[in-house]
């Protein structure tokens, strides 16, 4: 089973491409530190709910299409 960081990560760079924003784009947008995008992103972090909702919101996804 991979690791939900790992999964995380994956979704998070994923949908971040796919709408079109630099990481620094992406942070501003969401209200989030680039380089606290930047370690989630590398499995680095292990975010909060609050931190996972907030990006969630960001992409316009359900908090739990981040971690399938």
């Amino acid at each position: 089973m991979t690791d939900i960081r790992q999964r995380l990560a994956r979704n998070v760079a994923r949908l971040r491409k796919e709408a079109g924003w630099s990481q620094e784009a992406f942070a501003d947008h969401a209200g989030i530190h680039r380089t606290y995008i930047s370690d989630i992103e590398r499995g680095a972090r292990n975010p909060t709910i609050e931190v996972v909702d907030r990006i969630a919101k960001a992409l316009r996804v359900k908090p739990g299409a981040l971690l399938d």
